[in-house]
């Protein structure tokens, strides 16, 4: 895994974290919370379906004298998230760091899908983003500061297992989104990392929380030639895994971006238990990306100012 570089006491971060209510997002903001920073735990429906998650965050917060608050924060609804932001800001008087976690996976033979639902895991895993980033990137340009963690996947350059098809191209989107708001971002001086996690099949309930097609007859069309596949795809990517995965990595990955020195921070951040190659690939396309700017005479856009 490369990781980023530490500092031994890092100032002091108000951070908004969306989709914390479990796996990744719950991880990430209570170790944040942990490393000192003041945390705001992103949920949708706190009196109701994460009502358990908000009761946690904030009984974990008291437990260990930490500032993490979690927040109502649907971000497939735009007014949601710019009352979330606002929130944030009305509580700390400022935000520096926004990871973007918030995501939803699919499993099943493409075809059986909608249109409408790649719809809805685009809008979850990208459209989410742009949401988010509309109401919180004119403050952290005002302030000339900040940083953007996009939580992506290996899958979008790695190793790539049938029946995840809609999941992997909107993790690809949202990839590529956050390739482009890093040059965009670097002349107001904030800082892009992309965190790219493999496939934990501990710790983040991916497959048990996983949406399915609507197309019962296309899906039972396929049984016949790829029967049991569904089950197979989460079994043998959990055999890649070694015994000794840990999805706290991820955590500490944010963490370490987030303490890390504004202009050099790396600009990917692997962290994959299954090795499926996304980190080689990752490599080069990084490095040519690099090499264009230079040619084109934008090299100022590969770090923040």
């Amino acid at each position: 895994m490369d990781t980023a570089t530490t500092v031994s006491a890092p100032t002091p971060r108000t951070v908004l974290v969306t989709g914390a209510s479990s796996g990744f997002g719950a991880m990430t903001v209570r170790a944040l919370a942990d490393a000192g920073h003041t945390v705001h735990a992103g949920m949708r429906d706190l009196a109701g379906r994460n009502q358990r998650a908000a009761a946690d965050a904030a009984a974990y917060a008291a437990r260990h004298g930490v500032a993490l608050h979690p927040v109502e924060m649907d971000v497939v609804d735009q007014a949601s998230v710019d009352a979330a932001v606002a929130t944030v800001l009305e509580r700390s008087g400022r935000l520096d760091v926004v990871v973007h976690n918030a995501g939803h996976m699919v499993l099943g033979p493409t075809e059986a899908f909608t249109p409408e639902q790649l719809a809805e895991v685009y809008d979850v895993n990208v459209l989410s983003t742009q949401r988010v980033n509309r109401a919180v990137l004119p403050h952290l340009r005002a302030q000339r500061d900040g940083l953007v963690v996009w939580i992506g996947s290996s899958s979008t350059r790695g190793g790539t297992p049938p029946y995840l098809a809609p999941y992997f191209a909107a993790k690809a989107g949202m990839d590529s989104l956050a390739v482009s708001y890093a040059a965009e971002l670097a002349r107001f001086g904030v800082d892009t990392s992309i965190v790219v996690p493999g496939s934990f099949t501990v710790g983040t309930n991916h497959f048990t929380n996983a949406g399915h097609a609507a197309d019962a007859t296309v899906a039972a069309a396929y049984e016949t030639e790829y029967a049991g596949l569904m089950g197979q795809v989460a079994a043998r990517l959990a055999e890649l895994a070694p015994d000794d995965q840990d999805p706290q990595e991820v955590a500490r990955a944010v963490v370490a971006l987030v303490g890390a020195e504004k202009g050099r921070r790396p600009f990917r951040v692997h962290v994959d238990p299954a090795d499926d190659g996304a980190e080689v690939v990752n490599a080069v396309g990084d490095r040519v990306r690099a090499e264009f700017y230079r040619r084109v005479g934008l090299e100022d856009l590969l770090t923040a100012r």
